[in-house]
């Protein structure tokens, strides 16, 4: 049942005030300044220009466009109270310096997100666990003890009442002013849209933002085959939540489909259920069978909003994340096709100069990275999805380590599946060096996305996993070769690995693994330093929005 508006402001009031008590003291009316060791920090981000020839679309279709960017502003607001317990826009005309603000915009605080959350502004400590997402004097040991409804909720936020006992408050209760406005542009915006199937999403998923049931819509969603635009939007990830990985972060992507591009992938959803059956682990930890109808397609970003916009940019997407739905329908993969490009060009190809032996860096090619990127995507549809001792779901299980585990999981897998597709001749691009060399290079893009990342974190296991098993080798000049037959060995022993900690549910042995492989050594840690002297960037960040694309 849910309470009554006055009851939760009051419980909201009770919380704040004791979130108050354990935050930085900071002045409001004092300027915030970048720490000296950060300086050179600052142009880690390349800008890249989110545009799309929207001249195809319909008068209807840019207007629909147009709304979707409006719901995803405020979709970005929200994320903002998620991560960051001060108003933003007081923080942000505390930062003089317009560099710094900008920095701060992008990491939607003042935690530098791809060097381990660490502060970068003076004032400010440590970067919580749980974010916003629990009280601020909320032990983990009085998380765990105590009991209340919607505890591991994906959509409420943990807050005290007036006694100070632990609650759950819904997202549309907590934020029912937001979310009210993003449901009622997403219901006009249906009135626009010109394919029936992406209206009836957007209204379904406008009515599970206000009620907080979601699997509805991603059925619906699911459903979708031939819509040209589309919109990921809503709490969907859990990897702010890094206290527990339980509660879901909000994000948008505004999505106009390659046509051509999907054409293309659309052959390589239906050998999933073959893959499945040939991993490389007992029956049991492969008993679930993915569903048959999901489907690949490219996507041109035309707008960030949220999570997705912090920090580290997603160039794939593999939705939805219900465990239900996954195992009735399948997943959508969608390839970011125009980020992911502007990555390869700033990132991995200038990577393989510093880092890749000579003759190996014609193997680092554009053909592979969409390929690898692709197929993590379709790998997080293999596996398990529920422990098979009554554990529950595997991300309920392994809490906080759950989705770099999985991220691992579906690197690894996905790699797997290049090399069964291209024995088959199913992939008729390339050979498998040049997945393995692009792979690799990959790593170090992904490592410096720092140990606060799930994504990071899975690459700084899987590297180090890879060294001890001879997987490449290194110069005296520091750069590295890769064994194409002990890369398969190694690929295929941290699968077997990777897919019984997640179907047992060994949340120590993962832990474990995370804490003695989740790091950077030596080793990598001079490579690492070696591009920085290079001045490559980690990451992108995009000029985007109505403008760029021409729109009113």
């Amino acid at each position: 049942m849910k309470r009554s508006k006055i009851a939760a402001t009051l419980i909201l009031v009770a919380s704040t005030l004791t979130a108050c008590n354990q935050q930085e003291t900071t002045q409001n009316n004092t300027n915030i300044n970048l720490l000296p060791q950060y300086e050179n920090r600052l142009n880690i981000y390349k800008e890249v220009t989110l545009n799309a020839d929207l001249t195809p679309l319909s008068a209807n279709q840019k207007q629909l466009v147009s709304l979707l960017i409006d719901a995803s502003k405020i979709i970005d607001d929200l994320f903002w109270q998620q991560a960051f317990y001060q108003d933003k826009t007081e923080f942000l005309a505390r930062i003089k310096d317009e560099k710094v603000r900008r920095f701060a915009e992008i990491n939607y605080g003042p935690w530098d997100r791809l060097n381990g959350d660490k502060p970068f502004l003076s004032g400010y400590g440590e970067k919580k666990l749980g974010a916003e997402f629990y009280p601020a004097d909320m032990s983990k040991a009085e998380f765990e003890q105590a009991e209340f409804a919607d505890k591991k909720g994906l959509y409420s936020v943990v807050r005290r009442d007036t006694k100070g006992q632990l609650i759950a408050i819904p997202y549309s209760e907590q934020y029912s002013d937001q979310i009210n406005r993003i449901a009622s542009i997403l219901e006009k915006a249906a009135s626009f849209a010109d394919n029936k199937a992406f209206s009836n999403y957007l209204k379904m998923r406008a009515k599970a933002l206000r009620n907080d049931d979601y699997q509805a819509s991603d059925f619906a969603w699911m459903d979708m085959k031939d819509n040209l635009l589309d919109v990921v939007i809503g709490p969907i990830e859990t990897y702010e939540d890094q206290l527990f990985g339980y509660r879901a972060a909000f994000e948008s992507y505004v999505l106009l489909k390659d046509l051509s591009w999907s054409k293309k992938l659309a052959k390589y959803a239906a050998y999933l259920p073959e893959l499945q059956k040939g991993l490389p682990v007992t029956k049991k930890y492969k008993a679930e069978m993915p569903g048959s109808d999901a489907d690949l397609n490219a996507y041109e970003v035309i707008y960030y909003a949220g999570h997705a916009n912090s920090g580290g940019k997603t160039i794939a997407i593999n939705l939805p994340n219900d465990e239900e739905v996954q195992l009735k329908k399948g997943t959508r993969r969608l390839q970011l096709k125009n980020a992911m490009r502007a990555k390869f060009d700033a990132i991995m190809l200038p990577i393989a100069e510093q880092l890749i032996v000579p003759e190996q860096r014609k193997n680092v090619t554009f053909t592979a990275f969409f390929a690898n990127t692709m197929f993590h995507e379709v790998a997080h549809g293999l596996g398990i999805k529920n422990t098979i001792n009554n554990k529950g779901t595997v991300r309920q299980a392994l809490k906080e380590h759950a989705s770099a585990l999985e991220e691992g999981k579906a690197d690894i897998l996905g790699l797997y599946m290049v090399r069964q597709l291209l024995a088959k001749g199913v992939i008729d691009e390339g050979k498998l060096e040049d997945y393995y060399t692009t792979f690799l290079t990959g790593i170090f893009r992904s490592v410096r996305f720092g140990a606060s990342s799930a994504h990071g974190k899975a690459n700084m296991v899987r590297f180090n996993y890879f060294a001890e098993q001879g997987a490449f080798t290194q110069n005296e000049q520091g750069l590295y070769r890769v064994d194409v037959d002990k890369m398969t060995e190694a690929i295929d022993s941290l699968s077997k690995l990777i897919l019984m900690l997640q179907g047992n549910g060994d949340y120590q042995g993962v832990d474990k693994l995370v804490k003695e492989s989740g790091i950077v050594k030596p080793e990598l840690a001079k490579s690492l330093a070696k591009l920085e002297s290079a001045n490559i960037p980690v990451d992108i960040v995009f000029k985007q929005g109505k403008k760029v694309l021409g729109l009113k």
